[in-house]
């Protein structure tokens, strides 16, 4: 079966690892391998937990991976970075190239702290070289986890069908109060006009409130979207001057 699939990729040989990735979602397996499935994901929960419990107050910036360097959205994107990092924020993104380069490369050349939530691909997703931590996951939904629960904000750049699945997660757990007050910022209000149409369009349908459009702002202005950042979370909650935990050498964690 290996071999055939080989043949059919046309790829060097497929690891044990890239096998599973490929298969975990067709259906029950054996207990064994689905039990050591499992570890793996515990394993990589405890990995993200371990090293983001000690970075400090955090922004998530999403965005597309295949924006170049000399495109227009790359220099808001290292704009935002840098204005984040100089509000006190680590900047985290996918770790990847394009707008989340941008955005980590904009924090590091702010004296601030960049991080990268790096997911394993076998196309497009390299490591940029602008990240202070960095994060290697294996699945999708456990990076995701990761890019949300250690953040206070979310700045969404153009992008393409990852950041549509991280924008509209986002939404979804505001929307369903799971997480409650974390402000939303889309920039770029050509980009996203197309999906701002179809969600009025969703209002109009009644499939989502009216008021769903108030979970997010979408500006072309960088210092609109770091004032709405400033007011509704370092003024309400004083966010910065908040302790940030110590590692602890009885845990193996300094």
């Amino acid at each position: 079966m290996l071999h055939w699939l080989n043949r059919l990729f046309k790829k060097k040989p497929l690891t044990v690892e890239e096998m599973e990735e490929r298969v975990f979602l067709e259906g029950p397996h054996s207990r064994l391998r689905e039990l050591w499935f499992l570890i793996r994901v515990a394993w990589g929960f405890l990995y993200g937990f371990r090293i983001l419990h000690f970075v400090g107050p955090v922004v998530t910036v999403f965005g597309s991976a295949r924006t170049e360097e000399d495109n227009p959205n790359y220099h808001v994107a290292r704009e935002v970075g840098g204005e984040l990092a100089k509000m006190g924020f680590c900047v985290m993104t996918g770790g990847g190239p394009g707008i989340m380069e941008a955005a980590n490369r904009g924090a590091k050349e702010a004296g601030g702290k960049s991080i990268g939530c790096n997911i394993r691909l076998p196309f497009e997703q390299e490591p940029n070289p602008y990240l202070d931590v960095m994060l290697d996951f294996n699945y999708f939904f456990v990076r995701k986890v990761m890019l949300l629960k250690y953040s206070y904000a979310f700045v969404v750049m153009p992008g393409g069908a990852g950041t549509m699945d991280e924008l509209f997660e986002t939404l979804t757990l505001i929307q369903t109060k799971k997480i409650f007050n974390f402000p939303i910022i889309l920039i770029g209000k050509e980009y996203f006009e197309p999906l701002m149409e179809f969600l009025r369009q969703m209002v109009e349908e009644e499939t989502i409130s009216e008021s769903d459009l108030d979970l997010f702002i979408v500006t072309d202005s960088v210092e609109e979207a770091m004032a709405h950042i400033k007011v509704n979370i370092v003024d309400r909650y004083d966010l910065i001057l908040k302790k940030i935990p110590k590692p602890s050498r009885v845990l193996l964690e300094g």
